[in-house]
């Protein structure tokens, strides 16, 4: 067939090799018996139609009738071509199944008969087996039946034997003890013994056993004289200190007698080594007249605090009032010793001891005398002691390093110091010495914190001392030289006075420069080689409130409320502290509060990793604190410089007699005085400070006359008030006046900006001189000098304030008020005043 031929051609592949014809062949006989792809029967609804060649009811002959009607002749051969092709290829597919059976069938076949002759062999060794386990079972049988007679003869026989052997034992104990004792062989002597010390206890009646015991215990008492001996002279190995001590506890020596003898030993050697510790403590230096410079108040350094990884004998250990030159590295070599001593010598006694009394198995009547729990107690009590003493030591010797310079000393002591008391809680776990020890550390790194923010703060007051001599002697050219030497600037005795940026340029970039000196000096103590520095008990409350709290943001505290005491002198005294100081601190403070805090905060959080897992300051909190203090500050510059024009206004009105002077032919110098220095003051607050904002200025501003001597206004508001018919109408017209005026708040807080520091100045100056006006009475001559001032006042301060009105309302006060307080008031024409002003 042409299916047999197809299957079995050379070069193709076999039907039971195609996995692509198995798959089809497969979903063809699960489609024609009903199964879906998992093997299950699927229920189809029976087709009823006859033409339906799949269907179970199909009719060839109406299937013909309907091929015969419907299609043509061409189409009917194709449909006999495509029947053709299936018919072929359900018989090769039927041939592959077939086949594919067969091979199967065939290895069954196969199996089942190799498994057929398996099982036979099988049943015959079953078989042999079993012949075998009868036959020994019957031999067994007849061994037991010929010694039974004798085995009780026998069990009598052995228990004579072995009564025998120990009473010969027993005879023959002195001898062997003695032998043991000379042999030094004390663990065999004591094992022989414990080993007939129960027999001659049961049979010490009897007179030959009573014997033999007495010279066993004359023997055991002096092995055991040599045994604690050899126990005090401690000079042997640990191997035999310990078999020492474990053959005294087999002779019922006192447990808590041999360890109070072992620590009493150890202590002796280790007291030693803390008395070589504290002979290396010295007392503080004192120094004579030759004195090193003090870090803080010398002039020739301030505060040296950055990390050097060369010699400790640098300029900082140099410069440093509390340590010799010489003594530098003592902290890492006292640590050293004691660590290689003390620590040492330590954990070998508390080794040692742990292997001799609580780590050894205790067996028989030991075990009922828990040595392990009371030796432990004692160990306990014994390291605890000494190691408090060796703390004292440490932190006295932590103390004394007052330096601030190089920290990397302290540091790696810190660290070697940490790390060997490690061992400590490894060999004796519960003990409190790590806990103790770790808290030495943590209080040396708060002390350490606690000298910088002091050094910062001293750095911070000499830094302000330079600034206040520069401003007290600002054209002298050594004296601002120097103040950029203190401020870390270079200093030449021909440099040009600093002016106020320059001055707080310098100051705020050396504060900030060593801040940074001294966050790189503290971040050595989290430096990742330092065993305690990523401990939790250590890292999270050192960075966040160590660092962070105690350091930076209390030093920003103390820039902020020393800021705040230079506003604490009275309004008399306010001239004690440099106005020029009071206003550069101010624009610190700002700057602090703009952008200073956000920053220096930033790079610590950033530096030290800081986890605000407990409340801490918020930089908020600290900007306000900031802008408080700025304002304060401004606002007493105010007051001050205010004061300052005042009091010359003050004396000018009160030493002149205003009712018998002659008539003004020039302003009055004081007047011009104030002008000066209103002017020197605008300079130096626009050093700092943004311009502000003014209103718009009228065109005739420099030349606006008062009402008091306007001509437009003169005849309506004062010529009435001084005929004798009208008095009351002044006083009434001038009420009105005020009561549809602007009230001057003179004492108002001013903003950050020139013009609203000037428009304060003014207010103050202006009305002051308003007060002292309204105590004095006038002349005619009086009036006119008042007229001749105010205008030439009025003529150069409108420039400086925000509102043009305020200056005129002020002096319009004034002048009112003079011509209130005149005997003969008859003011000057205003083309007179201007002339006398122009000509001034």
């Amino acid at each position: 067939m042409d299916g047999d031929i197809n299957a079995t051609a050379p070069g193709t592949t076999p039907p039971d090799t195609d996995p692509a014809r198995k798959r089809r062949v497969h979903g063809m006989l699960k489609l024609y018996y009903g199964l879906n792809e998992e093997g299950k029967t699927v229920d189809q609804a029976e087709s009823m139609d006859p033409c339906d060649i799949n269907g179970p009811h199909f009719d060839p002959e109406v299937y013909l009738n309907k091929l015969r009607r419907e299609c043509s002749l061409g189409e009917l051969m194709d449909q006999e071509t495509c029947m053709v092709k299936q018919i072929r290829s359900l018989d090769s597919d039927m041939q592959t199944l077939v086949y594919e059976n067969y091979n199967k069938f065939i290895s069954a076949t196969d199996t089942i008969r190799k498994m057929k002759n398996d099982f036979k062999k099988m049943e015959d060794e079953m078989d042999c087996l079993s012949t075998n386990m009868a036959s020994i079972t019957d031999f067994s049988a007849r061994i037991s039946g010929t010694l039974q007679d004798q085995h009780a003869q026998i069990t009598k026989l052995s228990g004579v034997h072995t009564l025998l052997r120990k009473l010969q034992f027993l005879f023959e104990l002195p001898a062997r003890l003695n032998k043991c004792l000379e042999l030094q062989a004390y663990a065999q002597a004591v094992s022989s013994h414990r080993r007939a010390r129960c027999v001659l206890q049961q049979y010490s009646h009897m007179p030959s056993f009573r014997g033999i015991q007495d010279d066993c215990h004359a023997i055991m008492d002096k092995l055991a004289q040599e045994l604690r001996q050899k126990f005090r002279d401690g000079g042997s190995s640990a191997k035999d200190l310990s078999e020492c001590v474990e053959l005294l506890l087999q002779l019922d020596e006192p447990a808590e007698e041999l360890c109070d003898k072992f620590l009493s030993h150890a202590q002796s050697r280790l007291e030693a080594d803390l008395l070589g510790l504290e002979a290396e403590l010295r007392p503080p230096l004192s120094y004579g007249p030759t004195a090193v410079t003090d870090p803080y108040t010398g002039p020739a350094h301030r505060l040296s605090v950055e990390p050097t990884a060369g010699s400790p004998t640098g300029p900082s250990s140099l410069n440093n009032p509390f340590l010799s030159p010489s003594s530098r590295t003592d902290i890492l070599e006292f640590i050293d010793r004691g660590c290689n001593e003390f620590v040492s010598s330590l954990c070998l006694v508390i080794a040692s001891y742990q292997e001799l009394f609580v780590n050894r198995p205790q067996e028989g009547e030991l075990a009922s005398k828990n040595i392990p729990q009371m030796a432990i107690g004692k160990l306990h009590a014994f390291v605890d002691a000494l190691a408090t003493r060796y703390f004292s030591l440490v932190e006295r010797r932590i103390q004394e390093e007052k330096s601030v310079g190089d920290n990397s000393l302290l540091v790696r002591a810190l660290d070697r110091f940490h790390r060997r008391l490690q061992a400590v809680a490894k060999l004796l776990p519960g003990s409190a010495v790590p806990s103790q020890g770790t808290e030495i550390v943590v209080r040396a790194a708060r002390e350490r914190i606690k000298q910088y923010l002091a050094a910062l703060q001293s750095f911070y007051l000499n830094s302000l001392t330079d600034v206040r001599q520069a401003l007290a002697a600002p054209r002298l050219g050594g004296s601002s030289a120097g103040v950029g030497s203190h401020l870390g600037g270079p200093a030449t005795g021909k440099e040009a006075p600093a002016s106020l940026p320059e001055l707080l340029s310098t100051l705020s970039a050396s504060i900030l420069n060593q801040i940074k000196s001294v966050l790189a000096s503290v971040h050595l103590f989290t430096a990742k080689d330092i065993t305690f520095s990523n401990k939790p008990y250590f890292k999270g409350d050192f960075c966040s409130h160590g660092v962070r709290e105690s350091l930076v943001v209390n030093f920003i505290k103390f820039v902020c409320q020393s800021s705040r005491q230079f506003c604490e002198s009275a309004g008399d005294r306010g001239g004690s502290t440099p106005p020029a100081l009071l206003l550069l601190l101010s624009r610190l403070c700002l700057d602090y509060e703009t952008s200073t805090i956000t920053y220096i905060l930033t790079l610590t959080d950033e530096q030290f990793l800081v986890q605000h897992h407990s409340p801490v300051t918020a930089v908020t909190a600290l900007c306000g604190e900031a802008r408080e203090a700025a304002q304060k500050l401004l606002n007493h510059y105010v007051k001050v410089q205010g004061l300052i024009i005042s009091q010359m206004l003050r004396k000018s009105v009160e030493t002149r007699d205003w009712v018998n002077t002659i008539e003004p032919r020039n302003v009055r110098a004081v007047m011009k005085r104030v002008v000066e220095d209103t002017t020197s003051i605008d300079v130096q607050v626009g050093l700092l400070y943004e311009e502000g904002v003014r209103k718009a200025h009228s065109s005739d501003s420099s030349k606006r006359t008062f009402s008091v001597y306007s001509s437009s206004r003169q005849q309506t508001r004062y010529a009435p008030s001084y005929t004798p018919s009208a008095p009351m109408d002044t006083n009434l017209l001038s009420n009105i006046h005020k009561l549809f005026s602007e009230r001057v708040e003179i004492f108002s807080p001013v903003e950050f900006n020139k013009v609203s520091v000037l428009t304060g100045i003014i207010k103050i100056s202006l009305k002051t001189f308003l007060e002292c006006v309204r105590l004095r009475t006038f002349g005619r001559y009086g009036l006119q000098q008042i007229q001749v001032d105010c205008h030439y006042l009025q003529m150069y301060l409108w420039r400086f304030v925000s509102d043009e009105n305020l200056v005129h309302f002020l002096l319009d006060e004034i002048v009112g008020s003079t011509a209130h307080r005149c005997l003969d008031p008859a003011p000057m024409e205003q083309s007179v005043i201007e002339v006398i002003c122009e000509r001034g």
